[in-house]
């Protein structure tokens, strides 16, 4: 039988023209039978540090007050076995060459998180894909991320990935999850280090993973898995 997994993905910084170099994109995966279990827990670390149910997990609303929770939030995602997740950093968006490649930034945004999910995705099991609706567009891109997969060798849309849809973020802890983990990397990328709560987010997830956030892991890394894409070399060794 089949395991579905669900993704829950997100961005930063993504657009063409937001006065930041660096654009990450990231994916956070765990065992659908256990994405209800993961949002309780979440709702019940909110619980134990006096937050209302109703706040929501934001990489912007990190801050010294509530950074005990934060700290309990990544150590529940790095104790939680089946749960893991991939980022896609683009260092410096200000060198990419769209006219060079007879693409649009918007075209290019999509196959970039083809690549994201490339490495997520196994014959053997099923998926259920979950975007933050973020604006009027968002619509368009869910249908342009649909036909780029189906577009995919690996037929996703018919066989393998059984649900693509935008949620709220607001609505479910897992997202919100991965909007930190997006957060902290994005902020390292950017090369930020002015507020003092960020920078411990980061220093925890560099302590727990190993990893200087900097170099690609290995492609068949699980919990953390991280690849920082270069045009200039191909971008896609180890990717």
């Amino acid at each position: 039988m089949n395991t579905i997994i669900n993704i829950y993905c997100d961005e930063s910084c993504h657009l063409p023209n937001d006065g930041q170099n660096a654009m990450v994109l990231g994916a956070l995966w765990c065992f659908r039978v256990k994405a209800g279990k993961h949002n309780q827990s979440i709702a019940e670390l909110k619980a134990k540090h006096h937050l209302s149910p109703f706040f929501e997990i934001k990489w912007t609303k990190v801050s010294p007050g509530k950074l005990d929770f934060y700290r309990d939030l990544l150590n529940y995602f790095f104790d939680s076995r089946a749960m893991g997740f991939r980022g896609w950093v683009v260092p410096d968006k200000s060198i990419l060459s769209h006219k060079a490649h007879n693409q649009t930034h918007d075209e290019w945004y999509y196959k970039m998180y083809f690549y994201l999910l490339r490495n997520l995705i196994s014959t053997s099991r099923k998926y259920h894909i979950y975007l933050d609706i973020k604006d009027t567009r968002s619509r368009m891109k869910l249908h342009k991320l649909k036909e780029v997969l189906s577009n995919a060798n690996y037929d996703f849309s018919r066989e393998i990935i059984e649900r693509i849809q935008h949620v709220h973020s607001h609505d479910i802890g897992l997202m919100q999850l991965a909007d930190i983990l997006i957060g902290a990397v994005s902020y390292h990328a950017r090369g930020l280090s002015s507020s003092a709560a960020k920078n411990e987010i980061v220093q925890i997830i560099k302590d727990k993973t190993g990893l200087s956030l900097t170099r690609n892991t290995l492609p068949t890394e699980r919990k953390f898995n991280l690849c920082i894409w270069r045009p200039d070399s191909g971008g896609f060794e180890n990717a």
